[in-house]
């Protein structure tokens, strides 16, 4: 007669938890998949201790998804998340995004009569909320979304207080302002100018043609071919010049250093920047890399067809355009990944976010109520 099989070992939770641990946090599937095995081990998945460790084991968020002028679009094998509505009061409305950090995302609203807001939005929970326009004349204006926890490592912002930072330019003056939005006061800051204070601006006022006025690309921090400092802590706005006068089209990133750098497209050639102190206690920007786009993106002649559309802070990837689709390059090892076909990438925001079985419970458990 023959023995019956014996049961398969049950393993330990705890090593259940390493294993799941090392799960790539970039492909969620493999996560909720892991969740539905048995009930131990979702309780695991959704175990608050559990997911601090894997948050802080994998260190930065991973990318879900990014936003363009008019969609958002996942890059992970995740249905899509649910698009941002704002409640229905009658009137028709256009969304563009403008930022997208801390797990959230900022966009502006306009309505077909003429009326504005802000609309912060959560692609993981589904939060929303509405932010007003500060009552102003401007020209242009760019805005950024933060957390405002208090001592947040910023790897799951997801609820909590917030602030959206707000840069202008006025079509009336020769000048940018600058105010802050707390979610906790629900108000606006008054206004910090940047005009004769900034020895750089200045200079460009000074040089401009009579017809000038200043103005903000819908980029993050630009103006113009410069870039626009703002100091949350001080309460301040700078101007910092960029390498040269005809280099358009970048983005701002944090270099391994923690330094500001941007990245630029000059021929066929990505261009990495860092700004530095040198030994006279100057700052000077010194380059970083430069990589032969040719070479790694052979299917596209890149000569005027490529440009910067954005970075992934923490990631370390450059979003690139060009003729036969939008890719990321990372920057340590030059890897190339395509992640979308042709199109108009002016500014492309990327959305990253840890997105667990616990989420995916609490919009179930939203969507009943």
């Amino acid at each position: 007669m023959v023995p019956p099989p014996l049961p398969l070992p049950v393993l330990m939770d705890e090593l259940v938890g390493e294993i799941l641990l090392r799960v790539p946090p970039d492909q969620p599937k493999h996560l909720f998949r892991a969740a539905l095995v048995c009930k131990p081990w979702l309780r695991i998945l959704c175990d608050a201790a559990f997911l601090r460790r894997y948050r802080a084991f994998h260190c930065a968020p991973p990318l879900l998804g990014y936003l363009s002028a008019t969609c958002f679009t996942s890059t992970t094998s995740l249905p899509d998340f649910l698009h941002p509505r704002c409640r229905s009061d009658g009137r028709r409305t256009r969304t563009l995004p403008i930022d997208s950090r801390h797990g959230r995302v900022l966009l502006y609203v306009l309505r077909d009569d003429k009326s504005m807001d802000y609309l912060i939005w959560d692609p993981v929970t589904g939060d929303r909320h509405v932010v007003p326009v500060p009552d102003a004349c401007c020209l242009l204006e760019a805005a950024a979304v933060l957390c405002a926890a208090h001592g947040c490592a910023h790897l799951d912002c997801h609820g909590g207080p917030f602030r959206v930072v707000l840069v202008a330019a006025y079509g009336y003056k020769d000048a940018l302002f600058a105010s802050v939005y707390s979610s906790e006061s629900g108000a606006w800051s008054a206004p910090v100018s940047l005009d004769g204070s900034s020895e750089s601006y200045v200079r460009r006022l000074a040089d401009r043609p009579s017809n000038y006025v200043p103005y903000l690309q819908l980029r993050r921090g630009t103006l113009g071919n410069a870039i626009v400092g703002y100091d949350l802590a001080k309460n301040c706005l700078s101007i910092i010049d960029p390498l040269a006068r005809n280099v358009y089209y970048v983005a701002l990133m944090e270099t391994e250093d923690c330094s500001l750098g941007f990245a630029c497209i000059q021929g066929s050639n990505l261009y990495t920047w860092s700004r530095k102190v040198n030994s006279g206690g100057g700052a000077e920007w010194v380059q970083l890399r430069v990589m032969d786009l040719e070479t790694m993106i052979p299917v596209a002649n890149l000569s005027g067809k490529a440009d910067v559309a954005g970075f992934a802070e923490g990631l370390g990837a450059i979003f690139v355009s060009t003729a036969v689709g939008l890719f990321t390059v990372k920057l340590s090892f030059g890897k190339v990944n395509k992640i979308d076909k042709h199109g108009i990438y002016f500014s492309t925001l990327p959305y990253m976010s840890f997105y667990t079985p616990d989420r995916a419970r609490l919009l179930l458990l939203a969507r009943d109520l």
